[in-house]
């Protein structure tokens, strides 16, 4: 099991450096942030991580070809690559979230846009000369000769079965996000089929998983950060394929009062009035790390389970106090799995 971290996408380029430098120190894989339509940029956010750091991955996550054409997406993931050393990663998406829906735009024929992208983005990489001619997607006098550095890893933001299907048979890998040990194994199990359909051979394909991190000192501290956060899970909409995490009935409470749980991040409230505690905090129990550090062995016991249902990398989403969040992940959890495996050399 590799261990990436995801931090907050408003950090100052110096403190996305530091942090950078503290999860290297625990030998961690990468670091990604994610890709909001009104934070810093996430390429160029990266770039004093990428001078001061030596074997950590560094990138942002989703990119949607809806905000950003594929040939400048390339451009500037390549653009970070050089910068660190040949150790950039990008997560592509073409979900309609917050960045195309601020821009006004619509998300259509997405399992298509994601393909042409990473197929865009990967030709890019060779450093020769690209004419790509596709049904979204087109490019066209692009050489990008200054390329000198390894490919960076290029993986598929997907959450419904259409697009987990499609990027398994050309993905590096997929990069799933909120999904349950269970759903892993589910998806895991679709992409071996979709792969031995085409005679893929995948022995290096990796299959991320966000996971949102809320541990801390006492568990009412952690399932408080959660319930502010629940609204930018997919476990509350459903829509995105996690129906089965409570009971149906307990499930429809929390669909029918979705404002509600939406209002509580805006206003970074933990209480939700309309949804009973007892709901709410066996839904982020179930959806989240929310354990007491004390209890740290129950979420370590779940990353195992991720890793036995075929998951090869888990990207755990950081929230207050980052420094303390990756010291107890490479202090107390890292150690509990092998040491081949976390090394940042990947």
């Amino acid at each position: 099991m590799k261990f990436h971290i995801i931090i907050e996408a408003n950090n100052s380029h110096l403190k996305i450096a530091e942090l950078a430098r503290l999860a290297e120190s625990y030998g961690m894989a990468g670091v990604w942030a994610s890709n909001m339509h009104d934070s810093r940029d996430p390429f160029i956010n990266f770039v004093e991580a990428a001078r001061t750091t030596d074997t950590i991955k560094l990138g942002p996550v989703a990119v949607s070809p809806y905000e950003l054409h594929p040939l400048k997406m390339a451009n500037a993931l390549l653009t970070l690559n050089e910068i660190s050393g040949g150790r950039a990663q990008i997560g592509v998406g073409a979900g309609d979230g917050g960045t195309s829906t601020a821009m006004g735009i619509k998300a259509e024929r997405r399992v298509t846009a994601a393909r042409e992208c990473t197929e865009i983005i990967e030709q890019a990489a060779t450093g020769e000369p690209v004419t790509y001619k596709g049904s979204m997607y087109n490019v066209m006098y692009y050489h990008s000769s200054w390329v000198t550095q390894p490919s960076p890893d290029v993986f598929v933001c997907a959450g419904g079965p259409q697009m987990i299907k499609s990027s398994a048979k050309y993905a590096q890998g997929i990069f799933v996000g909120d999904h349950l040990p269970h759903h892993v194994a589910r998806i895991n199990e679709t992409i071996k089929s979709e792969q031995l359909s085409i005679g893929r051979d995948a022995t290096d394909f990796r299959l991320l998983n966000f996971w949102a991190w809320h541990v801390k000192e006492d568990q009412e501290a952690a399932r408080a950060e959660a319930r502010i956060w629940l609204a930018m899970r997919a476990t509350p909409w459903p829509q995105f394929y996690h129906q089965d995490i409570l009971p149906k009935e307990d499930m429809q409470v929390v669909y029918d009062n979705i404002m509600d749980i939406n209002q509580a991040f805006y206003k970074r409230d933990p209480n939700i009035t309309s949804v009973s505690k007892d709901i709410l905090d066996r839904l982020v129990d179930q959806c989240s790390a929310t354990s007491a550090i004390k209890d740290i062995g129950h979420e370590i016991d779940r990353i195992k389970k991720f890793e036995a249902a075929g998951l090869t990398d888990i990207a755990l989403r950081l929230y207050d106090k980052p420094e303390d969040s990756i010291k107890l992940i490479g202090e107390q959890v890292m150690p509990a799995f092998s040491d081949s495996a976390n090394k940042s050399a990947v």
